[in-house]
């Protein structure tokens, strides 16, 4: 185990003791420090090695310092997206972040809301291909503030469909520079 040498807001140090967390895996921390301090981070671990709060722990400290900051998480399923939500929510509890998934299941009138006040996104590659950056005029206020994308299961972009993923990161990227 380790401590990071970014320190923890105090209330997200508050929520991990609550979970019974003292203390962040080395990997954690490193992910940590890098994230927050602005560098692009990969993580490869074995399943079930904490690596979910690789990247919930810099998108919450980040939100607690800078409400107006947005995240986008990516994830190859639906599925994935919302069991992801819960956990983010779970972590979040209390600490003023807006985490909602946005699919093809969401319904038309939550749409709006979401795009206004989410500060965490949970989607996945082909709503932002389809449903997001096509529209990207009415996610400017989101876009502008974006500030963490996380590519989850990374391994699963390959091939066609990894190209085709790569381009709508791109696309993601320039509109984001854009506004």
């Amino acid at each position: 185990t380790s401590q990071s040498r970014t320190p923890l807001h105090p209330r997200l140090l508050e929520r991990l003791a609550e979970e019974g967390i003292e203390r962040l895996f080395t990997h954690q921390a490193q992910a940590f420090d890098a994230a927050m301090s602005g560098k692009d981070v990969a993580v490869v671990t074995s399943t079930s090695s904490g690596k979910t709060l690789c990247y919930n722990l810099p998108v919450v400290q980040r939100s607690l310092e800078d409400p107006v900051c947005r995240a986008i998480y990516l994830f190859p399923t639906k599925a994935l997206a919302h069991d992801q939500l819960g956990k983010l929510e779970h972590l979040s509890r209390g600490l003023g972040v807006r985490c909602s998934t946005y699919d093809g299941d969401t319904p038309k009138p939550r749409r709006a809301a979401i795009r206004q006040n989410a500060t965490v996104l949970l989607t996945n590659p082909d709503m932002l291909h389809v449903g997001i950056l096509p529209a990207h005029e009415q996610w400017s206020k989101f876009l502008k503030s974006l500030r963490y994308i996380v590519i989850d299961e990374m391994h699963a972009y390959r091939g066609v469909f990894g190209s085709h993923v790569a381009w709508v990161l791109r696309r993601l990227m320039r509109l984001c520079a854009w506004y």
